[in-house]
């Protein structure tokens, strides 16, 4: 099974994605901080439950960027799509080059959106 991480702080919207990812087919690990996302991120490695094989990140999470997160995923080959309420304003130089989908988004934007970034992923082993 696929398995995407999601980090939004946005309650009524995560529920929602969750929902929409689950209804999909995907496996879903979910965060609303930054420190729990990392946590998540660090877990899958040691506990053996399977890779994160792509996420979904809300730039800010209660007023701290999620940027950090992004370049931990990008050292382990993580594919991630950015969601911002602000479209590429704020986005550092070195994400310029990244998907990123304006909220509010609809279903279909999220999910051929993961379909492309999924794509080019190796099997799981």
């Amino acid at each position: 099974m696929i398995t995407i991480l999601m980090v939004e702080d946005e309650m009524n919207l995560a529920m929602m994605l969750e929902d929409i990812l689950d209804d999909a087919g995907y496996r879903v690990l979910k965060a609303a901080r930054l420190p729990n996302a990392l946590e998540i991120v660090v877990q899958s490695d040691l506990d053996g439950k399977g890779r994160i094989d792509a996420a979904i990140l809300d730039i800010n999470l209660a007023g701290v960027q999620v940027f950090p997160l992004a370049d931990v995923l990008r050292e382990r080959g993580v594919p991630f799509v950015f969601t911002s309420g602000y479209g590429r304003d704020g986005i550092p130089d070195a994400y310029g080059d990244s998907v990123i989908l304006q909220k509010p988004y609809g279903v279909e934007s999220i999910l051929s959106t993961l379909q492309v970034m999924l794509a080019d992923r190796p099997a799981a082993d």
